[in-house]
């Protein structure tokens, strides 16, 4: 595939260095990264990119996986024209650059826009559907957003029924509503809420100038948008995001010399991911890179596995970007089409097991290019490369951040490690967040480390070593260490040793209660269709496997599928809640009384409740409790 990348003539050598391989990173840093000539926001990117290519295709966006032979298309000046409307619609409505704009809707069309045209006119607040009403009301008011951007019913119903009840009794001031893509059907009425503007956003903005925007552009260091960070329990911390570090990421992926303007990207990942919005929206922007967007489920989507390496021949797809979990699945579907467009597909978001890699990479001859990353470092933070592999390594660092291991003291002091020692991974540079949201002054947002940025670095809460290379090998989350009669015991060790086993396809090992020990190891695993092999087997295969004696599981169970994020992150704490759940019940078991275990995870702990009747030992049955380093209630029926 060739192609060439237009640019002014004073900046075309500057922007683009040869980076293909790890030896091309000190090559790159020997020219400061403020004379790369980058833009310094995303709307200078997105002007610049409708500039040099104006009539190229930039999206192309599928209806749903079942028709994607009918997807809706968009230049790069349109796009831009399309930003230009919404955000002067957003400037009617009273945005200015410190106010926030949430977007609440799987991806489509409209959304891809309206995100950028909500960096332009304010600051993008993307928020995940998928949670309740009261977080998603919390997460207003934390954000200060007065206008809601968020799917109609025709989209996604239930997204709607949950914005509508999370901006009740706030402060929202108008909520501009998105259809599905190529949708013909007329569009549903809507409901008139009091004190509320409600209308579709296309609608809304057709009259508004396309040309240009009304207000003051942003500057690199104005904040272009606050993305929660996890979500699954307790209420999401807003992490703030500048136009300078979402450019600078989004260039740091888009200087990849792998692909070039012809390359087309293929979009899985829903907008309210860090990874969606930079390396599937901003950094194709760089090179006029057309991409190519799922359905709003993405990849959450079964019939899209079933259509995918169609897709792939149809539009000739070269790289995407997914997580683990996809890849297992895709490897499991036979390759009915030429897929030969395909030069490498980017994974993150969570480790990547061997078996994942090995069972693709055969199956589809494929390249994974491994990538670690965070939310409060912009998106991605290294790399790895297809020439030079590095078993076990998330990657080399990317051009002009730094990274290190620390150990953290008790009294919450760092102590620099030397390479090859394990402890907990720190970043800095360029792509730093600007600090987690923790009110609103006279000023705008005010922002706060949160004890997570010292000096400049940044602490990730993962267990890292990195090699004499600067190659980095995770270790898992420091939090989610197991912590046996104060021995650390890295799951890693445990869900390596059973994702050795042929017909292991997943594993997760966690701490179950100890009375004695204060956590003992644990493991769940999935298994391949037709396994035959017994949790008898497993607890063999790891004995023998595990390299210490106290990290080998002292229970392993199976399960259909372990629980992943929406994001499709491992999600330890309900492998750790369904384990503490199955400690009480067997502490309680010749107990009489009980009537009910319940685990729940509230604000990221995990607490147990013990139901009792009238006939129970009330005080026996929290003497048992009282043994283990749980959270525990008692509740008695009446």
């Amino acid at each position: 595939m060739t192609g060439t990348i237009p640019a002014s003539p004073a900046g075309a050598d500057r922007m683009w260095p040869r980076y293909e391989s790890p030896a091309d990173l000190a090559e790159i840093e020997s020219v400061p990264l403020a004379a790369r000539g980058l833009p310094e926001s995303t709307y200078a990117l997105l002007t610049r990119a409708a500039r040099l290519w104006p009539d190229r295709t930039a999206l192309t966006v599928l209806p749903e996986a079942t028709r994607w032979r009918e997807p809706v298309c968009s230049t790069f000046s349109e796009l831009l024209a399309d930003v230009h409307r919404y955000a002067n619609l957003l400037h009617r409505l009273g945005v200015r650059r410190g106010d926030a704009v949430a977007l609440i809707a799987p991806n489509c069309a409209e959304l891809i826009p309206a995100t950028l045209a909500a960096q332009l006119a304010g600051i993008a607040t993307p928020i995940n559907g998928a949670l309740s009403p009261r977080h998603i009301a919390e997460l207003l008011h934390r954000s200060g957003a007065r206008i809601v951007i968020t799917a109609g019913p025709e989209l996604a119903a239930e997204t709607w029924r949950s914005t509508r009840e999370s901006v009740l009794g706030g402060h929202i001031e108008a909520l501009l509503v998105l259809r599905p893509t190529a949708s013909d059907a007329a569009a549903d009425p809507l409901p008139r809420l009091d004190g509320i503007e409600v209308g579709y956003l296309t609608d809304l903005a057709a009259d508004q100038d396309s040309t240009g925007f009304a207000g003051r552009p942003p500057t690199a260091t104005d904040l272009a948008a606050l993305f929660h960070t996890g979500g699954t329990t307790g209420i999401p911390k807003l992490a703030a995001h500048t136009h300078s570090g979402e450019v600078a990421n989004a260039w740091m992926i888009a200087a990849n010399s792998l692909l070039d303007t012809n390359s087309v990207v293929f979009a899985g990942l829903p907008l309210f991911h860090v990874n969606a919005l930079v390396v599937t929206l901003l950094a194709p922007l760089f090179k006029g890179q057309p991409v190519v967007w799922a359905g709003p489920l993405g990849y959450r989507d079964p019939a899209l596995y079933s259509q995918f390496w169609k897709l792939v021949e149809h539009y000739r797809i070269a790289t995407m970007s997914a997580v683990p979990t996809v890849y297992a699945a895709l490897a499991q579907c036979p390759v009915t089409a030429d897929i030969s467009s395909l030069r490498y597909a980017m994974v993150g978001a969570s480790p990547l097991p061997a078996a994942v890699r090995e069972n693709f990479q055969a199956h589809t001859g494929i390249t994974l290019i491994e990538g670690y990353g965070l939310t409060e470092a912009t998106c991605a933070s290294a790399r790895t490369f297809p020439s030079a592999p590095r078993p076990g390594a998330v990657g080399q660092r990317m051009p002009y951040q730094q990274v290190k291991v620390i150990r953290i003291g008790p009294d919450g002091s760092w102590n620099d490690l030397p390479r090859n020692h394990l402890g907990v991974l720190a970043v800095a540079g360029p792509t730093l967040f600007a600090g987690y949201v923790s009110g609103r002054g006279e000023h705008g947002h005010l922002l706060d480390g949160s004890g997570k940025l010292v000096d400049g670095w940044l602490d990730t809460g993962d267990l890292a070593r990195v090699d004499h290379d600067g190659y980095i090998y995770l270790h898992g989350r420091a939090k989610d260490l197991i912590i046996r009669g104060g021995h650390n015991i890295d799951p890693a060790t445990i869900e390596d040793a059973l994702l050795a086993h042929p017909q292991v396809t997943g594993a997760g090992a966690v701490g179950r209660p100890d009375p004695h020990s204060g956590e003992v190891p644990v493991a769940y695993v999935t298994l391949a269709a037709g396994a035959e092999v017994t949790e008898t087997d497993l607890l063999a295969w790891a004995s023998e496997r595990v390299p210490e004696r106290a990290a080998a599981p002292k229970s392993i169970i199976v399960l259909d599928s372990l629980p992943t994020t929406d994001v499709g992150k491992p999600y330890k704490l309900a492998l750790r809640a369904d384990a503490t759940r199955r400690e009480v019940l067997d502490a309680l078991d010749t107990t009489a009384g009980i009537g009910a275990v319940s685990v729940s995870i509230e604000d990221g702990s995990v607490l147990a409740t013990v139901e009792l009747d009238t006939t129970a030992d009330a005080p026996a049955v929290e003497a048992v409790l009282g043994r283990y380093a749980i959270s525990w209630k008692v509740q008695v029926d009446q």
